[in-house]
């Protein structure tokens, strides 16, 4: 597929916002260049833009950042005019049309792409596949997430493309939540029910700005997640198990246990053991997507395929912030 060379071309689909922040990494990892940066209209002072998609199609790899509802356009082009290895940006798809499309590729052709759900590079990930399995939390029943802040309040949202209800009505879950939804499926599997109850609350904008998102596993874990624009910072996270729980917030990480803890009058009572770890959540998500994107180039330098698992999961999640959406 892709020769043996000493620099690989990178070409993206997106210059700014998070797209920088891809930018920022893959421009700083040797033997990669970022050969051409497509934008649909506009003429940037940077010998690398062009407005022309068929430029990228020699690169070795295609970045794909644009606006959520144009992902299914440019992998469409990108899978059938190319040979070169795909990261997209989650969400992969914001249609059923674009599932379709997805699920339907040969096998050869979803081994070539790799969807950008960074979580699952992230200490937070790691935690979980540790203690899951740990006897200090036993069985894991319960996860409550919080995750929010105020970017719906800021001047600069107004005109930003996730303010716009009319193209993108469910920025908020398919920008943010699914990061977590997905996550919870890398690691629990399929689920049984869902629900889905999103609002506006800053009336900045007509999109959603704030939702909350339940999820029932075939294992019986149950996984809350709230996120929003429309508040103060808020990064709070709860793993509730049969035999311990962890509690993250402050920069770290407490693990409380066991279940059977009494006190004098045998009552229970706090768990007597604490553990803690440092975790911040800013370096969580730091961190996770330069290892995300490094997995990406590190299979692009070695002329290597994706997981097809990794694919099928991310489509899943997908699916199923898709069909929550459309039940409301």
């Amino acid at each position: 597929m892709i020769g043996v060379q000493l620099t690989h071309k990178i070409g993206f689909i997106g210059y700014r916002n998070h797209a920088k922040k891809l930018l920022d990494i893959v421009e700083r990892e040797e033997d990669v260049d970022v050969y051409k940066i497509y934008h649909p209209t506009k003429n940037i002072d940077d010998s690398r833009i062009t407005n022309n998609l068929k430029d990228l199609y020699e690169c070795d790899g295609i970045i794909i950042a644009s606006p959520n509802n144009t992902h299914f356009e440019y992998l469409k082009e990108v899978i059938e005019n190319s040979n070169c290895l795909i990261y997209c940006e989650k969400p992969p798809v914001t249609s059923s049309e674009g599932i379709e499309y997805l699920e339907k590729l040969t096998s050869e052709q979803k081994k070539r792409v790799f969807f950008g759900f960074n979580l699952r590079y992230s200490e937070f990930n790691d935690f979980l596949k540790v203690y899951s399995k740990s006897e200090k939390l036993g069985k894991i029943i319960q996860i409550n997430i919080i995750t929010s802040q105020g970017l719906a309040f800021k001047e600069k949202y107004l005109g930003d493309w996730r303010a716009d209800g009319e193209n993108n009505l469910h920025n908020i879950i398919e920008n943010s939540s699914i990061h977590w939804i997905d996550l919870m499926v890398f690691n629990f599997g399929k689920t049984t029910n869902a629900s889905y109850l999103p609002r506006l609350i800053s009336n900045n904008g007509t999109s959603f700005d704030t939702n909350s998102v339940n999820l029932q596993f075939e294992n019986g874990m149950v996984a809350s997640i709230f996120t929003s624009y429309a508040t103060p910072l808020i990064e709070n996270i709860v793993i509730v198990g049969t035999n311990g729980f962890a509690i993250i917030k402050n920069g770290k990480i407490e693990i409380s246990y066991p279940r059977d803890t009494f006190d004098e009058n045998g009552l229970f009572t706090n768990p007597k053991n604490k553990e803690e770890i440092d975790f911040s959540f800013q370096t969580n998500g730091k961190n996770s997507l330069k290892k995300s994107m490094n997995y990406f180039l590190d299979h692009l330098k070695n002329s290597q395929m994706f997981e097809l698992t990794d694919f099928d999961t991310a489509i899943y999640s997908n699916k199923l912030v898709l069909e929550i959406e459309e039940k409301l």
